[in-house]
């Protein structure tokens, strides 16, 4: 695409779309880590499309499911049973624990399904509230802004939905506190997102799960950025040596096609009745087809050994940088989810990033977000050093 064909494609965008967003680039091509703008200019992608294209763009094995199934079966509605849907339930959940797995297409409507089975499962009991996490961010829907716990996400959505109490992450005393008899669930990330890319303490999440059981109270996850081998395994809490009752995924399990689900065990598996809930796009043929290859490849290319490897040495090279730029001031994360903590706010750095070629991401005004393709090579992420240690210098202090 010539510049004057990418100011045209600006000036629609101006024109048609809704400014939600503030993009700068128009991209046009991606293959594995990288990405190509309308100006053939190449950049390593350490976003990810925000944790969603975790094999990388166009992995050729989804491509090749995706482009079999569109000339076979597309969409039925959920009227009919297809083929495609109860395979990827049947691999979702030997991937996990057994359970019964409820299909979308966005991480926010997989976060609605779980606030509609915790409240359905707790109608009878007068059971309603869901306690979650301050910093915790679950969707953009009424209902899921009322869980997230950064306030500025509900400026000017008010009044919130009722039935929602935040409480501090990492602190098992404040959530026993906040507990009452009509408490129905608690909801939480393992790992935090936006929230700054703060992992759960595993001792405090063992109590989570001790407490719930104990109070009668349902424990749900929400794993649409941190789940599909983000953190190292399939689901974030693997890492952490406990089952929450139920979970949400997204993002990634289509990589890049449009795919959500929640996953509840089979002691909940009849409290969403015929009637109750319901998604027409929701577990297509199309969209099956794209999640079932990424769980296949997920497992015969070893992409979670590499998620691990990759991760603790990126993790390496950012402290090695960090000695040498003293505004960086804490790294963290699991996996190949992790955040730096600067003590500046990290746009003007991001944006003398993408000019030498990086694309990043933020959470908050000052941590640093990097989520690269779980595919990502040494040799790769040595590339992405070398641009943050250029831009740092360039715009550092």
């Amino acid at each position: 695409m010539s510049d004057s064909n990418y100011n045209k494609t600006a000036e629609r965008y101006q024109k048609y779309v809704m400014q939600t967003y503030s993009p700068k680039l128009v991209l046009v091509k991606g293959q594995g880590v990288y990405v190509w703008d309308s100006e053939g200019k190449q950049y390593l992608d350490f976003a990810a499309g925000i944790s969603v294209c975790n094999l990388g763009h166009c992995h050729p094995a989804v491509s090749e499911a995706i482009k079999q199934q569109v000339d076979r079966l597309v969409h039925v509605s959920n009227l009919y049973m297809n083929e495609v849907q109860p395979l990827l339930g049947e691999k979702l959940v030997k991937a996990g624990f057994d359970g019964v797995v409820f299909f979308a297409n966005s991480g926010a409507e997989a976060n609605e399904g779980l606030i509609k089975l915790a409240r359905k499962w707790g109608s009878e009991k007068g059971k309603y509230e869901v306690i979650s996490m301050i910093d915790s961010f679950h969707g953009r829907t009424l209902a899921t802004l009322a869980a997230t716990g950064r306030s500025k996400y509900r400026i000017g959505f008010a009044p919130d939905t009722p039935g929602f109490v935040q409480v501090p992450f990492n602190d098992i005393k404040a959530l026993e506190a906040a507990i009452t008899d009509k408490t129905a669930a608690v909801l939480l990330e393992p790992v935090q997102g936006e929230g700054g890319i703060m992992p759960a303490d595993p001792v405090y999440l063992k109590a989570v799960r001790d407490l719930c059981t104990e109070k009668g109270i349902m424990l749900m996850f929400d794993e649409v950025q941190c789940g599909v081998g983000r953190t190292g395994t399939f689901y974030a809490f693997q890492g952490y040596g406990i089952e929450p009752d139920a979970l949400s995924m997204a993002k990634a399990l289509g990589n890049g096609f449009p795919l959500a689900a929640f996953m509840a065990k089979k002691e909940f598996a009849q409290v969403l009745t015929p009637g109750t809930h319901a998604s027409t796009f929701g577990g297509t043929p199309l969209a099956c087809a794209a999640g079932c290859a990424v769980l296949d490849t997920i497992s015969k290319e070893k992409v979670l050994e590499n998620c691990v490897k990759q991760g603790r040495y990126l993790q390496e090279k950012l402290l090695e940088l960090a000695k040498k730029y003293k505004f960086m001031k804490e790294i963290r994360g699991k996996g190949l989810m992790i955040g730096v903590v600067m003590d500046c706010e990290v746009a003007k750095l991001m944006a003398e990033m993408m000019n030498n070629g990086l694309i990043t991401l933020s959470c908050g005004e000052n941590v640093l977000r990097l989520l690269p393709p779980l595919t990502v090579s040494k040799d790769e992420i040595d590339q992405a050093i070398t641009i943050m240690d250029k831009s740092f210098a360039a715009v550092g202090s």
